[in-house]
């Protein structure tokens, strides 16, 4: 590392490294599930994240403060839409990788002890997924940041430029496609 003899740039270089430590990785899991969320698969997260990653450390210094991990998931966006607009035509539309989201679904209940417990637990949360994914976009997104991600409706506003009342309008047509739509698939004959 070149710097100065009295080694100012190198520590400030290592400032920087553990403010990116600080400040991104313990949001790491976040950015890769709305990553997946957004991209529809494993693999193309993956690349998103790690080219968010290169943002998030390029722009390090300029971090300041606040709420990191919607600093960090909105740089996990915008890096989604911008490796989806180079790497995917768009007449393709992603539904996701279904198989992958046995990774990303919640353990059974330990009442459901018994096999078939856990068998309908899990076909539930694959319905409820399944949902999820085929939301429009907009809807699907804004789900994702509030309810899996946590984030409170100002801050998916100023991350996504839109006013507060949008999000919680998103939110309630997102909530209300998906109960109508797992609301349906139990009342079909079987």
């Amino acid at each position: 590392m070149a710097g100065a003899p009295d080694g100012g740039t190198v520590l400030s270089e290592k400032m920087l490294a553990a403010r990116f430590a600080e400040v991104v990785l313990p949001h790491l899991g976040d950015a890769l599930s709305l990553a997946r969320w957004l991209t529809g698969n494993t693999a193309d997260a993956e690349d998103v994240v790690q080219e968010a990653c290169l943002k998030a450390h390029a722009g390090i210094a300029g971090f300041a403060g606040g709420n990191s991990r919607a600093w960090l998931l909105t740089i996990v966006r915008n890096a989604s839409y911008t490796w989806m607009a180079k790497n995917r035509p768009r007449s393709v539309v992603a539904v996701g990788d279904l198989a992958d989201l046995d990774d990303v679904s919640p353990p059974p209940d330990n009442d459901a002890d018994n096999p078939e417990a856990a068998l309908i637990a899990k076909a539930n949360s694959v319905a409820v997924e399944a949902a999820i994914v085929r939301l429009p976009q907009a809807f699907r997104e804004t789900l994702v940041l509030r309810d899996i991600n946590g984030l409170s409706y100002r801050e998916i506003a100023a991350m996504l430029g839109v006013p507060q009342g949008t999000v919680m309008s998103r939110l309630a047509r997102a909530r209300g496609l998906l109960m109508t739509e797992l609301g349906g698939r139990h009342h079909e004959p079987a």
